[in-house]
């Protein structure tokens, strides 16, 4: 079973902060990449760009 990361709190990232935070995450890397962290900033970004489709549409 695969454990996600979540935020402490209840606010979670914009798509645009979500996305900016893989940027800066690919632009700064060293070493062994971190699959982890890229992939729950990606699950976050998928996230936030769904609910801002979604009320968008409302």
């Amino acid at each position: 079973m695969q454990n996600t990361l979540r935020p402490a709190g209840p606010a979670r990232p914009s798509a645009a902060e979500a996305n900016e935070a893989i940027r800066h995450l690919v632009e700064t890397w060293d070493g062994e990449w971190p699959s982890e962290a890229y992939e729950f900033l990606l699950e976050e970004w998928a996230v936030a760009s769904r609910a801002e489709e979604l009320a968008a549409v409302q």
